[in-house]
């Protein structure tokens, strides 16, 4: 389908990622470790092992106090590295911002920090559907949700997501959400992302996280039934005609599916 039949601000910001997509590309050939060599840990991002990778950090997040707050007590936590990047959730943020969304999914909560982050992107009356099922990981970020005045923007569904997706297909809110957040269990992603499809109107958009599986991707062995699950997913997401993608090497590995 042409770029031109999908709404202007998808377009534009669709172009803009294929820009950074290969400005990012190009900076890999020159500086190997910005693309592939980042470890998940937010410490490590965060870290000085990278001087330019810290710079772009100084110069490019600005992160809300509360969300940076539930940030660093997320990274004390013995699981802080399943937490997504500072980078890419303030992507997300400037998409869902971008496209004037009101209505998102999260499949996979953990502390809440992007569910935070996204909900402070969101009008007034905007809308996330958090799905999860460890109530102990979300009560971390729950008060602080709270805190930031945006607790009433936030649903929180816990119970497999595939049952709490269904159920919203079932309310009739298909094509009604503007964007989706996939974040849990690997080997469910594809069940994840068709039933995020339904759910997302034209224009929307549903970002994928941890497609690149630390590198192992390119060869997954037998035995890893998750890094055989991305890369299948990743070899469907770009041949389905039915989105339009970009594969952003940022974290392990962001796609962004446009539903055309």
């Amino acid at each position: 389908m042409p770029l031109f039949s999908v709404p202007k601000e998808v377009a534009v910001g669709t172009a803009m990622l294929g820009v950074a997509f290969a400005t990012g590309l190009l900076a890999g050939k020159k500086y190997p470790s910005l693309v592939f060599g980042i470890p998940r840990s937010p410490r490590s991002v965060i870290g000085k092992s990278s001087p330019l990778w810290q710079y772009i950090l100084d110069h490019s997040v600005r992160e809300h106090p509360i969300l940076k707050k539930l940030r660093l007590v997320t990274a004390d936590h013995p699981w802080g590295r399943m937490m997504v990047s500072c980078d890419q959730a303030q992507l997300m943020a400037n998409l869902v911002k971008l496209i004037k969304a009101k209505k998102v999914i999260e499949i996979g909560v953990f502390t809440g920090y992007n569910t935070l982050n996204m909900a402070l992107a969101l009008p007034d009356n905007g809308r996330v559907v958090a799905c999860d099922i460890n109530e102990d990981y979300a009560k971390i970020g729950k008060p602080l949700w709270k805190e930031a005045g945006v607790e009433h923007k936030i649903d929180l569904r816990l119970k497999p997501a595939i049952q709490t997706l269904d159920e919203l297909l079932a309310g009739g809110e298909a094509e009604t959400f503007d964007f989706a957040f996939i974040d849990a269990d690997k080997e469910s992603y594809n069940e994840y992302y068709e039933k995020c499809l339904r759910l997302i109107k034209k224009g929307g958009i549903i970002a994928i996280d941890n497609v690149l599986w630390s590198g192992k991707v390119l060869k997954p062995r037998k035995d890893d039934l998750t890094a055989q699950s991305m890369h299948r997913l990743n070899e469907k997401l770009f041949r389905d005609a039915r989105v339009n993608i970009s594969m952003l090497p940022m974290g392990d590995g962001l796609t962004l599916a446009f539903k055309l």
